[in-house]
């Protein structure tokens, strides 16, 4: 449905009074904050047809109306003005970009997100296709018990259990460690699956063994990970979404199930700048009461990842898009 002038500039007036305070907004309001020259009777007409097009909504304890996520989103879509970071916030974003190492660069970039939205912060480690083997080591933990320790060339250190069927000697245990070394090292997890398919017949069975489960143990938990987050106790404790308790067991479920928050980043990879997800939009009914802002952030023109805030769907859009936006500039420059 196309709105008019007058019904958007209501409905962008009514959303900024309602994400400014939390409160319902009345007609009276609107008519003392509108730049519209219109009588009381033409803003009430005005909104009772906003109201019947799914625009807003009024309360059942009020007569004064809220955005619905339609409202929302016709307002981030066509009404919304971006607002310029402060230059002091800019360079104190600037200084948590001077890490060598990845991860710990990641969870700085995560941690100012959401301090600077007072939400969560969310951010895709690159992605681990590129992520390659530098050393693994298998060490007993009890007979059938082993832990295996495993170095990217990210600086990245995983440590798995791996549970077998048989014991393994020390000796054994070096010797595999040796070859897996000497052969995958450089290589990425795909990589080392096609290079151990291609040497199953010269390979024990018992190197094998410890082969394809140094591989296959990798792989697993890629969702936790592959992805950080920032700020989960600020959104839990934001005044809109601790009145409800369902609203909080549903969020703690999707923080809880981090592969759900990361097939949403991925959703995000064919976007060239913002996305943003309003309610059930995101496909996820824990974040039915929540929108979601990404962006993705590259690298000498290549796609590394993706970073976003979680918050309330009365958030401040014309503040936390352009935190979003900048952040992810400034981690794909870091990356260069």
């Amino acid at each position: 449905m196309e709105l008019d002038k007058r019904a958007q500039s209501l409905l962008e007036t009514l959303v900024k009074l309602h994400v400014s305070d939390g409160q319902p907004v009345g007609s009276k309001t609107l008519s003392a904050s509108s730049e519209l020259e219109v009588s009381s009777a033409t803003i009430r007409n005005i909104m009772r047809d906003l109201e019947e097009a799914g625009f807003i909504a009024s309360p059942h304890t009020s007569a004064g109306r809220v955005p619905t996520h339609k409202g929302y989103r016709f307002f981030v879509d066509s009404l919304v003005t971006v607002q310029s970071l402060d230059p002091r916030e800019i360079d104190n974003l600037k200084k948590q970009f001077n890490m060598s190492d990845n991860k710990h660069l990641i969870t700085s970039v995560a941690n100012s997100l959401s301090d600077l939205t007072k939400f969560a912060g969310v951010v895709m480690l690159p992605k681990a296709k590129k992520i390659k083997f530098k050393h693994i080591e298998f060490l007993n933990l009890s007979e059938k018990k082993l832990l295996l320790i495993v170095v990217t060339d990210d600086g990245r250190v995983q440590n798995r259990v791996i549970h077998t069927s048989k014991s393994y000697t020390k000796n054994l245990l070096i010797e595999s460690s040796n070859y897996f070394n000497r052969h995958f090292e450089g290589h990425t997890i795909a990589e080392a699956k096609e290079i151990l398919i291609r040497e199953l017949k010269t390979l024990r069975s018992d190197i094998m063994q410890l082969m394809t489960a140094a591989i296959d143990t990798s792989t697993e938990g890629d969702e936790i990970e592959s992805i950080v987050m920032s700020g989960q106790r600020k959104l839990l404790e934001n005044a809109e979404l601790s009145q409800n308790i369902s609203s909080i067991k549903k969020i703690v479920e999707i923080f809880e199930r981090r592969s759900a928050l990361l097939d949403l980043l991925e959703k995000s990879n064919d976007a060239n700048g913002i996305n943003i997800f309003i309610g059930e939009e995101s496909g996820y009914h824990a974040l039915d009461e929540c929108s979601v802002v990404t962006a993705p952030y590259h690298a000498n023109g290549e796609l590394l990842g993706m970073l976003g805030v979680i918050g309330p769907t009365r958030m401040a859009y014309e503040r936390i898009i352009p935190i979003v936006d900048i952040t992810a500039k400034l981690l794909g420059n870091s990356f260069k």
